[in-house]
């Protein structure tokens, strides 16, 4: 059973940044599709960038390109998101999904989320 663990949340200042780690236990996540999503307050939930670990091509949603960059190290089966030049609109409850691309790996797999507020 795959289990997915983030953190890296927190408080930062518009223009700041911040690091999320996204921790898998129980199986490689060499077999999926990882992506990032977020859900502020009242709104629902969206995705924010997506990496296939066995051939490493990524994807990001228009309104954090340039200024995100997911990354995924095969060592310590960890997804990251670098996200830089943070804005007060992107605060929201950030989670990690993993979605099954190669068998025998099945099934979608979500975090328990981690917070970012984004304030001065």
């Amino acid at each position: 059973q795959l289990q997915l663990v983030e953190s890296g949340g927190g408080l930062v200042q518009p223009g700041g940044s911040l690091r999320l780690s996204c921790a898998a236990s129980g199986v490689s996540l060499d077999r999926y599709t990882i992506g990032w999503f977020r859900q502020a307050p009242g709104k629902g939930r969206e995705g924010v960038s997506f990496i296939t670990i066995s051939n490493g091509k990524t994807d990001y949603a228009d309104s954090v390109k340039e200024r995100f960059t997911i990354s995924g190290d095969n060592a310590k089966n960890t997804v990251y998101l670098q996200m830089n030049m943070l804005k007060p609109e992107e605060t929201a409850v950030y989670y990690c999904k993993a979605q099954a691309l190669l068998a025998p790996a099945t099934g979608a797999y979500w975090g328990q989320g981690t917070q970012v507020t984004v304030s001065s």
